[in-house]
């Protein structure tokens, strides 16, 4: 795979609509050519500690942060076309479905890859487990800022370049 965009959210709460950063990395010809970050204003707008605790944002950080469409008005033009790929596929594409729900817009069909079903397939018993954090190091990226959704989606586009 060399031409996709790798992509991840975070979540304020329990609620996959309440994305409240993003991160993509697009690949063309097996070559990081754009990085994309934005906070995001949440919906619904509360943050749940569990969360915050994982990836270090709150209110403070998103209260003035746009909104997802105005977010996602960017975000598309850089993807038009692309498949999309994500450690845990299930969760981001959960994400981008429900909160282009939850603002009544069209959902596309995003075709998705999961750097996580690939990771077991490839890996198998040899790593200890296939959170992000180890199947980017097993590929050989050092991912340090686990939880910023620009750092796991450059290590999930890194992944998806070894084994994908």
């Amino acid at each position: 795979m060399k031409n996709f965009a790798a992509i991840d959210f975070e979540t304020a709460n329990e609620c996959l609509s309440s994305v409240c950063s993003v991160g993509v990395v697009v690949v063309r010809e097996g070559e990081i050519v754009e990085r994309f970050y934005s906070l995001i204003r949440p919906i619904p707008e509360y943050y749940r500690y569990f969360c915050s605790k994982v990836h270090g944002l709150c209110n403070n950080d998103t209260g003035n942060a746009p909104l997802f469409p105005e977010v996602w008005r960017q975000i598309e033009p850089l993807i038009e076309g692309l498949p999309l790929v994500a450690h845990n596929a299930m969760f981001d594409e959960g994400c981008l479905r429900e909160v282009h729900r939850a603002y009544g817009m069209d959902y596309p069909e995003y075709e998705f890859h999961d750097t996580l079903q690939a990771s077991r397939r490839t890996f198998g018993n040899t790593l200890p487990n296939h959170q992000l954090h180890t199947t980017a190091l097993a590929c050989g990226y050092d991912l340090t800022a686990h939880h910023h959704a620009l750092a796991d989606a450059e290590a999930a586009a890194a992944i998806a370049l070894k084994i994908l």
